[in-house]
């Protein structure tokens, strides 16, 4: 019928679109876990790069801000370090953990990365130790930008640093205190080294490379990295003219500061020894009015409008003394000679060590000082100059200076020392006579001799033939073929000449005389010629001894 109600349509697709929206819905839930741990996710991202951004941003303002500029830096006259103290030679267990004061120059220095550094500090001599300084995560009270600026300190700067004691993890062998290192709190410099040093350190502290105006030439492999050595490394040498050039760094060198302090130990004993033996001091003058010694190897200088010379020797000075009523003196003080003689043995400026005795019955007396006062200086420097002269070898290689046993001191006379030539020395030596002086190949010979036989580089050659020596030299009343005269040998070679002259004017006149006639003389020439020569002899003052000055050290 057509007005029948149509029929419903199926439902059948509903179900599978429930279906589906009953599957879907499990699966949405897991999308929204994962989403959620997503977020969850990047927000923590978020925060650790805000945390990130916020550290450097602190970071940044901690380095603008730098919170130790207060502890280095250029020193000024408000800085204040109250810390003890403390030498190097001194630093001790009882110092460890402690804070101290140190001025020391920097001898090497390096960077270990951005934030440390390394710095060799030398206080005085060869005494350096090693010092850290490395920055805090605080930035106090050492920064990063301390750090660094230490590190680029130019060599042989000077500064004050505040420090602690520290033991290293290994004993440090560039640095003589090796078992303590310097933990760097402050650091001050007061005076800066140039950026390039015209004599480095290194090469003031080794022996002088050449003489020459010029330079040795060194290979490239001994100059690589020579600014990263320290004084323990090899190094390259200068020539003398370069140490010359560049005199405070020479004088900086430990060699150089160990022999200059023997050299004052040489006069403190010196002056000991004569003390306790009843000599008094006295001080000559340097510039004289008149050539000491003969006119040949003085030097002379204008004095206003006259002329003066330096003095070659305080010979007449000392005697002045004696003849003034003084028993026994000694000088000490500079002589000058012109003297173009380039051996080991002649300078034209020396420290002279002097002295001057009555003579009560033989010369002896006085040979018998010089040799006790010798032995003294020699005994003394071994024991309070060790550590001086140990160091000395290791640039200037020597063997031990032996000495005589007490008691046992050598002294041979010029005949005996002939003779021992003869029978024992060289074959060029088997015929060396009496009456001749020795040659300086002759003095090795025979110190090598002594040497062997009696155990020391030190003796005394004694009663000279008579040619050998000045005419003034008074003769062995014993034999008129020698005269009493003496050298003192070291190594084999002479440092001091002595004898016993004439006190009386007229013996010197006649001696003067003698040696006079037997001089060559020119038919143009008569006695007149010495005339001059003799008067001066004559002025001379009455004395009992004469003396040679002991060229020291």
């Amino acid at each position: 019928m057509s007005d029948a109600p149509a029929p419903e349509k199926p439902q059948a697709s509903a179900a599978p679109q429930q279906a589906g929206a009953d599957a879907e819905a499990p699966t949405s839930k897991k999308g929204a876990k994962k989403a959620e741990a997503k977020a969850k996710k990047e927000a923590e991202k978020a925060r650790k790069a805000a945390e990130r951004e916020a550290a450097a941003a602190a970071a940044k303002k901690t380095e603008d801000v730098d919170l130790a500029k207060d502890n280095y830096g250029d020193i000024t006259p408000t800085t204040k370090v109250d810390a003890e103290r403390v030498n190097l030679k001194k630093l001790g267990e009882e110092h460890l953990d402690k804070t101290i004061r140190l001025r020391a120059w920097i001898q090497n220095a390096r960077m270990q990365g951005a934030k440390m550094a390394f710095v060799e500090l030398r206080e005085e001599r060869s005494w350096s130790i090693q010092g850290v300084i490395a920055a805090s995560s605080e930035g106090k009270p050492v920064s990063k930008q301390m750090a660094k600026w230490v590190g680029g300190l130019s060599l042989e700067s000077f500064v004050m640093v505040e420090a602690t004691v520290k033991k290293p993890l290994e004993p440090v062998k560039s640095c003589r205190v090796s078992d303590y290192e310097l933990h760097i709190t402050k650091c001050y410099l007061i005076a800066p080294g140039p950026e390039v040093l015209g004599l480095s350190l290194n090469a003031s502290n080794r022996a002088v490379g050449s003489l020459d105006d010029e330079e040795p030439t060194q290979p490239a492999e001994l100059t690589e990295g020579v600014a990263d050595l320290s004084l323990a490394d090899a190094a390259p040498t200068a020539s003398l003219l370069t140490h010359l050039n560049n005199i405070v760094m020479h004088k900086r060198a430990p060699v150089q500061q160990a022999i200059a302090d023997v050299r004052v130990a040489v006069r403190k004993l010196f002056s000991e020894y004569l003390d306790s033996q009843g000599f008094t001091q006295f001080e000559p003058p340097c510039l004289i009015g008149a050539a000491s010694e003969g006119g040949a190897n003085v030097f002379s200088m204008p004095y206003f409008n006259q002329k003066a010379y330096l003095a070659q020797s305080p010979q007449f000075y000392k005697q002045y003394e004696i003849a003034a009523g003084r028993k026994r003196v000694y000088c000490i003080g500079p002589v000058f000679r012109a003297e173009n003689s380039n051996t080991p043995r002649h300078m034209t400026e020396f420290t002279g060590l002097d002295l001057e005795m009555e003579i009560e019955d033989t010369y002896e007396e006085v040979r018998d000082m010089i040799e006790a006062t010798l032995i003294y200086i020699f005994r003394g420097l071994k024991e309070r100059c060790k550590n001086e002269i140990e160091y000395i070898r290791t640039i200037y290689p020597s063997e031990e200076f032996l000495l005589p046993e007490p008691g046992k001191e050598v002294r041979i006379t010029f005949a005996e020392g002939q003779k021992l030539l003869r029978e024992e020395g060289p074959e060029e030596f088997r015929n060396v006579s009496d009456d001749e002086d020795m040659s300086t190949p002759q003095e090795k010979a025979l110190g090598a001799l002594i040497k062997k036989k009696f155990n020391t580089d030190f003796y005394v050659l004694d009663k000279f033939p008579e040619g050998a020596r000045p005419f003034y030299t008074i003769e062995d009343p014993a034999n008129s073929n020698v005269c009493n005269a003496f050298d003192f040998m070291m190594r084999g070679q002479e440092v001091l000449s002595g004898g016993h002259v004439f006190i009386c004017p007229e013996s010197l006149r006649l001696a003067f005389e003698e040696k006079v006639s037997t001089l060559p003389v020119p038919a143009s020439r008569n006695m007149s010629t010495y005339s001059g020569v003799q008067e001066f002899l004559l002025t001379v003052a009455v004395v009992s001894v004469w003396t040679e000055s002991w060229h020291g050290t």
